[in-house]
């Protein structure tokens, strides 16, 4: 049975208030649109199109190589539907209606969905028994299971607002019925418009076979707005965290980590509290990232130990047993096996080579405005503490930087640098300082 899916991601999103189309707002590191998407490939579908407004060409741009159907006006979720007609022309399957707004639905939920179809019924509709449905379009249903009508809050009489079976807007349609169905919908109501809803009761009238199928709530919270977002990048995280602690990760205070969609995290990783796992993170086996540390495009071996406090940003790499302490930043720099940076440090554009030590308060110089430059750190090599390097440079394997320099020209291999002003010691000076200060502030 093939299925295409129809996602309509076609709304102004007005209540977001925001210049970001709403499909792309983010929950869980992916946008909204993807979450759909990611449902609709894994069900296994043939096709996917996306139903768009005009004037979308950010969304358009995201999507990429996926197609999409413009709605040349906003006049209903029937209407939004018909927009993808001339792209579908002679499919024949299943067409699965989805929301770009909608993130919490899994591909679990449209396999039962669409098993409706593959056994006899013409149209099936997701529904969710709701805690309260005020707003909600109500299921009206025959002893048989046949769903007769969809009767929305405002039109309902007194005994249908006591039903609580409710409308979750995913339906899925033999193809190309749902066409011929929809061309017989009539926009004469109060706001102009197509519903796709109304295929229920034209379809009842035909004596064609419409079913439900039970899902709960959560998988079909749609998001209007900021507060709408919030609550379902809370219902992502929690998903996400059971997923990686079935997989063998502990986290100490799971409430407190926040982890992207595409996040790889391998058995036995410890997470301590307050950790923000960004997107595209492979964190290696066997790894600690202890409390407030940012990973974010980072590729982590087994046995590293991150933090506290540490910043990885996109493009590290780190290999195995690498140390990356509390206060140190790194940006696009390959740290070997065994490296260490455990404190106050910026490695950006370098590569660190295997045991090499870099002390506390070394910064890579990468930067002169203009153009970044690399830094090239040998195996075992020892960079002191509050060091400067000014890249482009190479320091040899196994030289040594001392404390307090700032160097500005290549180190061989096993070869001491030293870049600092000479001590001068002045005896009794400071004896010397202190009464002539002292002096001035009495005198004013």
């Amino acid at each position: 049975m093939d299925i295409v899916a129809i996602i309509l991601a076609a709304g102004q999103g007005t209540r977001m208030k925001s210049a970001l189309p709403k499909p792309l707002h983010q929950v869980g590191g992916m946008p909204m649109l993807g979450w759909s998407l990611n449902a609709a490939q894994a069900l296994g579908t043939k096709r996917i199109v996306t139903v768009l407004p005009q004037h979308s060409e950010t969304t358009q741009s995201w999507l990429g190589d996926i197609e999409f159907a413009i709605q040349q006006e906003a006049r209903g979720t029937g209407h939004a539907v018909l927009a993808a007609k001339d792209k579908l022309g002679g499919f024949s399957g299943v067409a699965l209606v989805m929301f770009g707004d909608t993130p919490l639905i899994t591909a679990t939920t449209l396999s039962q969905l669409t098993r409706h179809i593959a056994d006899g019924a013409n149209i099936a509709v997701l529904g969710f028994h709701a805690d309260d449905p005020s707003g909600y379009g109500r299921f009206i249903c025959s002893e048989d299971g046949q769903l007769n009508a969809i009767i929305e809050h405002k039109d309902a009489n007194e005994t249908e607002r006591q039903i609580d079976f409710v409308n979750g807007g995913v339906m899925a349609v033999a193809c190309p019925l749902i066409f011929d169905l929809l061309d017989a919908v009539s926009d004469d109501n109060a706001n102009g418009e197509i519903y796709l809803t109304d295929i229920v009761h034209i379809a009842n009238e035909r004596g064609l076979k419409v079913a439900t199928c039970e899902t709960d709530e959560a998988e079909v919270i749609g998001v209007n707005n900021r507060a709408d977002l919030a609550k379902v990048e809370g219902i992502i995280q929690s998903r996400l965290r059971s997923i990686v602690m079935d997989q063998g990760v502990t986290m100490l205070a799971p409430e407190t980590v926040f982890l992207s969609a595409d996040a790889v995290i391998e058995q036995d990783v410890i997470i301590e509290p307050h950790v923000v796992i960004g997107t595209g993170t492979h964190i290696g086996e066997g790894s600690i990232i202890k409390s407030f540390s940012h990973l974010e495009g980072a590729r982590l071996g087994p046995c590293c130990i991150i933090g506290p406090y540490a910043r990885l940003r996109p493009g590290t790499i780190a290999g195995d047993g690498v140390k990356i302490g509390n206060f140190v930043e790194t940006k696009n720099t390959n740290l070997a096996n065994g490296a260490k940076a455990n404190h106050l440090t910026y490695l950006g554009d370098a590569t660190i080579g295997e045991h090499a030590n870099i002390g506390a308060g070394t910064i890579t110089c990468n930067y002169d405005g203009a153009n970044k430059f690399k830094t090239l750190i040998g195996d075992r090599a020892f960079i002191g503490s509050n060091s400067a390097l000014v890249a482009p440079i190479s320091i040899g394997a196994n030289a040594i930087v001392g404390a307090g320099s700032t160097i500005t020209n290549d180190v061989p291999d096993n070869a001491i640098a030293i870049a600092r002003g000479k001590q001068k010691n002045i005896d009794n000076a400071a004896t010397v300082f202190r009464k002539r200060a002292q002096d001035k502030k009495q005198n004013t």
